[in-house]
C-alpha cells in the first residue's frame, strides 16, 4: 500500500508558502516592468521581507525568473493532468479536441499571465536574455501542440481550410499573442475569447 500523503507542517509549509508568494508577486512585477527594470530590492519590498530573506530563497534575479517560468510550466502540466491527459497530449475524440482548444486558451487569458508573457516574450527575443532559450522552446512546443490538434481535426474532416495544419497552428499562436498585446492597451473594450473563438470557427467545423 502506498504511503498516505500528509500536509506539510511547521517551517517547511511556511517556506513553501513564502516561496509561492514571492513567485506570485514576481508574476505581477515581471508583467508590469519586465525583467531588466525590476530589482531584488523591489521584490523584497513588495513581498514584505528583507533582502536577506529574499536571497535565502532566491539567490539572484535569474533564479526568480526561472522560478516564475517553472511555476507556470507546472500549472500547465497540471492543466492536462486534471483532465486525465498526458502533458501536451491530444485527446482521441474530436469533440474533446475542440473543447480542449478553447479551454486551454481560456486558461491563458488571465491578466497576470498576459502581462507576464507579453512583456517577457518581447524582451526574451534578444539572444542574451536569460529566458531566451525558454521562450524559444515554449513557442516551438506550443506550435507543435496546436499542429497536432489541427492535424487530428483535418484527418477527421473537421477543418474548413486546405491550409496545412502547421500553418493554421502558427496563425493561431500569432493571433492569440497579438490579441493579448492589444488587450494590454484596450482592456475595457477588447473581447479576447470572443475574437479567438471567431477565428477557430472560421477554420474548424462546429466549434462551440
Amino acid at each position: 500500500m502506498p504511503p498516505v500523503a500528509t500536509k506539510q507542517r511547521g517551517p517547511y509549509a511556511k517556506t513553501a508558502a513564502l516561496r509561492l508568494k514571492i513567485l506570485e508577486t514576481c508574476i505581477d512585477m515581471f508583467g508590469q516592468t519586465g525583467f531588466h527594470s525590476m530589482t531584488m530590492k523591489d521584490v523584497a519590498q513588495r513581498v514584505g521581507i528583507s533582502n536577506t530573506g529574499l536571497l535565502h530563497h532566491f539567490a539572484s534575479k535569474d533564479e526568480l525568473l526561472f522560478g516564475v517560468l517553472g511555476l507556470d510550466d507546472e500549472r500547465r502540466k497540471q492543466f492536462f493532468l486534471d483532465r486525465g491527459l498526458a502533458v501536451m497530449s491530444i485527446p482521441n475524440d474530436v469533440g474533446e479536441i475542440k473543447s480542449l482548444l478553447m479551454t486551454l486558451v481560456r486558461s491563458e487569458l488571465q491578466p497576470g499571465l498576459i502581462e507576464l508573457h507579453s512583456t517577457l516574450a518581447a524582451e526574451a527575443a534578444s539572444p542574451d536574455h536569460p529566458a531566451h532559450e525558454s521562450y524559444r522552446d515554449r513557442y516551438a512546443n506550443v506550435v507543435r501542440y496546436y499542429t497536432k490538434a489541427f492535424q487530428a481535426l483535418a484527418e477527421a474532416g473537421e477543418l474548413k481550410t486546405n491550409a496545412e495544419p502547421e500553418a493554421v497552428a502558427a496563425m493561431f499562436v500569432a493571433l492569440t499573442d497579438g490579441l493579448q498585446i492589444q488587450w494590454l492597451y484596450e482592456r475595457d473594450t477588447l473581447r479576447l475569447e470572443r475574437n479567438i473563438r471567431q477565428f477557430l470557427r472560421s477554420f474548424v467545423k462546429a466549434i462551440d
